[in-house]
């Protein structure tokens, strides 16, 4: 496994943009605001800064989140099945033509963890 994307919650977009973009030394990736999201790419793994997101929510690649979920199944919580988030059009955030398939799970310490997946239609 390889970490893919790390939230942190921000209440105002634009300061939190001023102030990562002067940390890192790069502009943000995307901006979709409505519903309040910023991205930022850390060498291959995205820094995202959401509005409702608490404090780390970790985002763990897998090859397939069903198998994942299967593997683990009796030994994790499942918070959220897996489900399509959207198609890639562009690299931008992630394979082009790929379809980004997120899971959720609760860790044993009662953590969230997200299990994300990029798969070709």
């Amino acid at each position: 496994m390889r970490l893919v994307q790390i939230a942190q919650h921000a209440d105002d977009l634009d300061r939190a943009a001023d102030f990562y973009t002067a940390l890192l030394e790069t502009p943000p990736t995307a901006l979709f605001d409505p519903p309040g999201l910023l991205f930022f790419d850390l060498d291959g793994v995205r820094l995202l800064l959401d509005r409702n997101a608490p404090t780390s929510l970790v985002y763990l690649h897998v090859h397939n989140v069903h198998e994942v979920l299967e593997r683990l199944d009796g030994i994790v919580d499942v918070v959220s099945r897996p489900h399509v988030i959207f198609r890639h059009e562009d690299d931008a955030l992630g394979p082009s033509g790929h379809d980004e398939w997120q899971a959720f799970i609760r860790d044993s310490e009662g953590n969230t963890v997200g299990l994300i997946a990029f798969q070709r239609p």
